[in-house]
């Protein structure tokens, strides 16, 4: 007979809460259901990004904000949600250009001794793992910057390490074509 009770009450809640169903979670904030599975649905938290919740909890930690679910797009959450998702999950950006004296060029790694072989690395493949590394920095401030629950001075302090890590990439500044794609340390020690 339990079986049946969780049965049924999953039940109502999997119809009353539909895509396009705006709701307020305890932990979230206020956001949009966007998918409804078996156990799961998925809600969108602008900033916070897209989260899967479980459905046996949904009614202890949400309230429903509005069950019709909406046929029409906001343009503006339209707008900050297509700037999310190009921001997070995209490599749309302007090229970044690999300097023209290393094109077709290797990185040779050599150990110090002569009984290990030596490692081999196309210099684009080396640049492009350089580049990930600076855009997915990049987005970690971003992420930083727009948390909501990090106050100023925590902030502060993240970015200075990340400030740190770019000073520490502008060894690698050597292989970019363009000065304005460089990284840039920190500027108090020039």
């Amino acid at each position: 007979m339990v079986g049946r009770n969780v049965l049924f009450f999953l039940f109502l809640t999997m119809i009353s809460i539909l895509p396009g169903t705006r709701i307020d979670h305890i932990h979230y904030g206020k956001g949009k259901v966007i998918a409804v599975d078996e156990l799961i649905y998925t809600a969108d938290f602008g900033k916070l990004g897209i989260i899967e919740l479980s459905l046996r909890k949904a009614s202890e930690d949400i309230t429903i904000l509005n069950n019709e679910p909406s046929k029409e797009f906001d343009m503006e959450e339209l707008e900050a949600m297509l700037i999310r998702i190009l921001n997070e999950y995209s490599d749309l950006q302007k090229p970044i250009e690999l300097g023209n004296k290393w094109q077709g060029g290797t990185l040779v790694l050599k150990p110090s001794s002569d009984t290990l072989k030596s490692k081999e690395v196309p210099i684009e493949t080396f640049f492009h793992k350089i580049v990930m590394v600076r855009d997915r920095l990049r987005v970690l401030e971003q992420n930083i910057n727009s948390h909501p629950k990090l106050n100023d001075e925590d902030k502060i302090n993240m970015q200075q390490y990340i400030t740190r890590i770019y000073g520490s990439l502008t060894t690698f500044n050597v292989l970019f074509q363009d000065e304005e794609d460089h990284f840039v340390g920190d500027k108090k020690g020039e």
